[in-house]
């Protein structure tokens, strides 16, 4: 491509395209790519003008390699761009509120008086109808008030404060309404299901395959623990499966063969054989989209509370009119009362701010499910940590592997690899990622696999028991047995790693040892957590207490505990709920998910399990553990936001209250003034809480 610079600074060129303007797509396709290069810090593209402007590090000379390569016609980079990028939500909006803004001040300055007046008069009745409805209802809400406000300024003939307030009244839906879109649009986006992977039965076999190659009528087998990742027909097995991203549904439902299943719901039990009837991608984005609208989780307790108090407000408002009329029979001080209106910015600003800091949150790459979650992170006192994956990497490592009973050491580990490989958690990949570095090829070699949460596998091969799993799993629960003489090896077992034990016909075979390495900011976090309000840091690992104990102290947590079972993570979260404490549970396995739902807040790590993923409340990407700082510090600035809104609005407006029963202040230069300072304080609401400079 072709591009003409127009500007350009040190780090920043502003260039055109070919194109006078690009539509939709092709800006969300040179965005994307831009976003590519891998000098390019942050690019924006004008789909009106055709332009686009890079920020960007490093050689200048390779940033224009980049951009001249660029080619709208790229099949390739077509398939690539993200469906729903929310730019042409964005473009409506705009265009909406323009438009409002124009039609009203041209007709302000041109149109005629009488037509002015029947002008007026029309805009009212929407205005009109939605007070008339509420007192149908028999409520005395803030429709009556607005529709009050502007058919007494009607009726005294002040066409000009009635026209102000239903401009400022639609301006303020428009926002809203924008705002909440956004917010539901960027929240689905990252909601979205991205599978990569996908288990097909061919014959007996089940052959991993990408997502995109599956076709209509193939089947595809989903194990427990995992997301289903198309849309189909049960034609075997039978599960019970998490539908809560999609129906809201807080119980697992039974599924057998002829139920039909929804890409994105996850198995908790059970396994089942899919045939597919929808392809990848499919109308997940829509069913997430309406999920979000329909879902209650986006409403905060505050939201309620601010609907509730503005609803309040409106008979007092009414009471404030009559009674200064009453007192001073002036009807201009009245109708300064009857123009200020409480309700209007509260009920306005609350759900804007909310929703601002669920999309500001996506910004850090943490996707929260709802509005009363960030008002359970900032409330929390306590964070209960699991160690695998959360606070060590989630790229452990196959450190050492040590046979047992004269059997092969390969042997062993290509036949952990293929009963691991089916459900992926961070030790499972880490054990398949060793295989495959050694060459040793695992083809399917065993009957059905069986996964015990928090224990282990359990499979046939060649007509032998073979487990993988725990101590507990292989020693208490299934009573395997050490080979004989071998005992003092068991004995001397390398201390410091996660141990994975595999067991054939109820003997010991062999010992995975897993190095799983703390993060780096892992040192750190408890004290960045306690600095925004965190008073209790605990782990609960599975692990042995001697590995628990090594993290412990180099992470410093208040309390940990070693050997736990899932029931005892959850069993611990509903203790601290109990003694009056808000809990958040941070955690990426399946064995964390009875915990996650247990917790005020569940976080999952993006690259665990997807039950985990699915179960919780609040997601973040895993790449570093500060994003839980930053949350914390996102919901605390949200509630302050909220408070200093609730002060702001009963203050102001009882400023203007006095200075109409002073006669300072006219009917409509309060409306004015009202309605100014409610679209101040959402447009306020809309910006981010944190200051990213000092991020």
């Amino acid at each position: 491509m072709r591009i003409k610079i127009q500007h350009e600074i040190r780090g920043r060129i502003r260039f055109a395209t070919p194109k006078k303007s690009l539509t939709v797509e092709e800006a969300d396709m040179l965005q994307y790519y831009l976003g590519t290069l891998e000098n390019v810090v942050s690019a924006k593209v004008y789909e009106r003008t055709g332009h686009a402007v890079v920020c960007y590090s490093g050689s200048r000379k390779e940033v224009i390699k980049g951009l001249t390569a660029f080619s709208f016609e790229n099949q390739e980079l077509q398939e690539l761009v993200p469906e729903n990028t929310g730019r042409e939500l964005m473009n409506v909006y705009k265009e909406k509120l323009i438009a409002k803004l124009a039609v009203h001040y041209l007709c302000k300055l041109f149109l005629p008086a009488p037509l002015a007046v029947a002008k007026a008069a029309v805009q009212s009745l929407h205005f009109m109808k939605e007070g008339l409805q509420c007192l149908k209802r028999r409520k005395l809400e803030v429709p009556v008030l607005d529709a009050a406000a502007i058919g007494v300024s009607l009726l005294r003939g002040d066409i000009s404060t009635a026209g102000s307030v239903m401009l400022l009244l639609s301006v303020g839906e428009i926002l809203e309404e924008w705002t909440h879109k956004k917010s539901v649009a960027d929240l689905a986006r990252s909601m979205s299901l991205q599978v990569e992977k996908v288990w097909v039965k061919q014959g007996e076999a089940e052959i991993l395959m990408d997502a995109g190659e599956v076709k209509e009528h193939d089947v595809i087998c989903v194990h427990m623990g995992n997301m289903i990742p198309l849309d189909g027909i049960v034609v075997g097995g039978e599960a019970m499966v998490n539908q809560a991203s999609l129906t809201g549904e807080g119980i697992p439902v039974k599924k057998e063969e002829g139920a039909y299943v929804y890409a994105g719901t996850a198995v908790e039990e059970g396994e089942l054989l899919i045939q597919v009837k929808a392809s990848a991608g499919g109308t997940r984005y829509e069913k997430i989209v309406s999920m979000i609208e329909e879902s209650e989780k986006l409403k905060s307790s505050l939201e309620g509370k601010a609907a509730h108090v503005a609803d309040r407000l409106v008979p007092l408002s009414f009471l404030g009119t009559m009674a200064t009329y009453a007192l001073t029979r002036n009807v201009t001080k009245a109708l300064s009362i009857l123009m200020v209106d409480f309700s209007c910015a509260l009920k306005l600003s609350m759900p804007i701010a909310v929703l601002s800091a669920m999309r500001e949150c996506q910004d850090y790459q943490i996707t929260v499910k709802g509005g009363k979650f960030l008002e359970a992170v900032a409330e929390a006192e306590t964070v209960v940590f699991d160690k695998t994956g959360t606070f060590t990497k989630a790229e452990p490592t196959v450190a050492e592997v040590i046979p047992f009973g004269g059997r092969s050491r390969d042997e062993m580990l290509r036949l952990a690899a293929c009963l691991e490989e089916h459900f992926p958690h961070s030790i499972a990949n880490a054990v398949v990622a060793q295989a495959q570095k050694e060459g040793l090829a695992h083809e399917e070699m065993h009957t059905k696999v069986d996964y015990v949460v928090a224990h282990g596998i359990s499979s046939k091969v060649n007509e032998q028991q073979v487990l993988i799993g725990s101590h507990h799993f292989i020693f208490e629960d299934e009573k395997c047995r050490i080979p004989e003489g071998e005992e003092e090896n068991f004995r001397n077992l390398p201390i410091g790693y996660s141990l994975l034990y595999l067991a054939i016909s109820g003997e010991l075979a062999a010992v995975l040892c897993i190095e799983d390495p703390l993060r780096e900011e892992a040192r750190e976090i408890v004290a960045a957590l306690k600095e925004t309000g965190i008073r209790k840091v605990v782990m609960m690992t599975g692990d042995s207490a001697g590995t628990a104990a090594a993290i412990a102290q180099k992470t410093g947590v208040d309390a940990f505990y070693a050997e736990v079972l899932p029931e005892d993570k959850a069993s611990f979260v509903e203790q601290e709920k109990a003694e009056g404490r808000k809990v958040i549970m941070v955690g990426d396995g399946i064995n964390d998910s009875p915990a996650l739902s247990a917790a005020n807040a569940g976080i999952a790590v993006s690259g665990g399990a997807q039950l985990a993923r699915e179960i919780a409340d609040i997601t973040i990407s895993g790449e570093d553990l500060y994003q839980l700082v930053t949350l914390k510090r996102i919901s605390n600035s949200l509630m302050k936001r909220i408070h200093r809104n609730y002060r702001f609005v009963i203050g102001f407006n009882m400023g203007l209250i006095a200075l109409g029963l002073g006669g300072i202040l006219a009917p409509g230069t309060s409306a004015l003034l009202h309605n100014l300072s409610t679209l101040g304080i959402s447009l306020e609401s809309m910006t981010n809480t944190l200051d990213k400079k000092k991020e």
